[in-house]
């Protein structure tokens, strides 16, 4: 599994706050060898991010200030609607605007064997999460990505989706794509 540098680490530590400082400061002096458990850190994984001009938008989730846009590809609505398993390499986008401007990404991605990466405490089946920036390709440093798999995991009956009745129900003939 493949972590942020040790000094990007310690950098985003000491940009948190004075705590953040203070634990940038021990993991310098324990040589760096101890990921702390009062910090959160992004890390970095196999989620690439998709070409979202291929993907079809199928439903929309409303909360609070929140609005967020589901993407996947026809192969896996195909998929869900034949109540076969979605096929390795598919990805489903949330686009996250927040207060009517886009915030972040949230992409999930599988993979044969990806949940391997991972102590089986923590395992999502074979898929793997990442939240983007806006830019597309940077990854959000203040996310956790454990957190998302500790939300998922007790959606495995439904591919670890929680939108998987509109994904099933979804008619992209009868919807526009974006």
């Amino acid at each position: 599994m493949t972590h942020f540098s040790f000094k990007s680490m310690v950098s985003t530590l000491c940009q948190k706050s004075a705590v953040g400082l203070a634990s940038a400061v021990w993991l310098v002096l324990a040589g760096g060898t101890a990921l702390l458990s009062t910090d959160v850190l992004a890390e970095g994984n196999r989620v690439t991010f998709p070409d979202l001009d291929k993907l079809i938008h199928y439903t929309t989730v409303r909360r609070g200030n929140a609005v967020e846009h589901m993407l996947t590809t026809r192969e896996a609505i195909d998929a869900a609607k034949k109540g076969q398993p979605f096929p390795n390499g598919t990805h489903f986008v949330l686009v996250d605007h927040r207060d009517g401007k886009l915030s972040r990404y949230f992409v999930m991605q599988k993979g044969a064997g990806w949940g391997q990466d991972y102590d089986a405490r923590r395992r999502t089946g074979d898929w793997q999460f990442q939240w983007f920036l806006t830019d597309q390709k940077s990854i959000n440093p203040s996310e956790n990505t454990a957190r998302c798999q500790s939300c998922h995991e007790p959606r495995k009956d439904d591919e670890f989706l929680y939108t998987f009745s509109e994904l099933r129900s979804f008619d992209p003939a009868a919807t526009p794509s974006k």
